[in-house]
């Protein structure tokens, strides 16, 4: 079994969101909110942080100034906790002035942050699942 310190978790900050308009007229799938304060992004964010996984960069491209000042807001750990959230951000360079084509090419066009972070694993997730199970059987 890895050590939590040894993860690296990877949010996928979702797309257009059509099916989900008129909420996502002015922001992304993951910056919707629910109960009340809350975006989606937070269930991720918060099963990664519950279990241990403390290095997490989202992957955002699409109306995501909300979701950037949510993070931004909302995830910073304090002194004795030496994770951190870190936006990754779709951007044109002289190698490639695409965009992301999809979920895969997202990751594949951030290789090198990934790389950088020394993490021996990465655990992948989508940033605008919301998760529900049934207690009663």
């Amino acid at each position: 079994m890895p050590s939590t310190e040894e993860i690296l978790g990877i949010i996928l900050g979702g797309g257009v969101g059509k099916r989900l308009y008129p909420l996502t007229k002015q922001r992304s799938k993951p910056a919707v909110p629910i109960a009340g304060k809350y975006r989606l992004i937070d269930v991720p964010l918060s099963n990664c942080i519950n279990s241990g996984i403390l290095r997490i960069a989202v992957l955002t491209q699409f109306n995501s100034v909300s979701l950037h000042r949510h993070i931004n807001q909302t995830y910073n750990f304090d002194r004795f906790h030496q994770g951190w959230v870190q936006i990754l951000a779709a951007e044109q360079t002289p190698r490639s002035s695409d965009w992301y084509q999809g979920t895969a090419d997202a990751v594949r066009k951030q290789l090198f942050e990934i790389k950088a972070t020394r993490a021996a694993y990465v655990l992948i997730l989508a940033g605008d699942h919301l998760y529900g199970w049934n207690t009663k059987k």
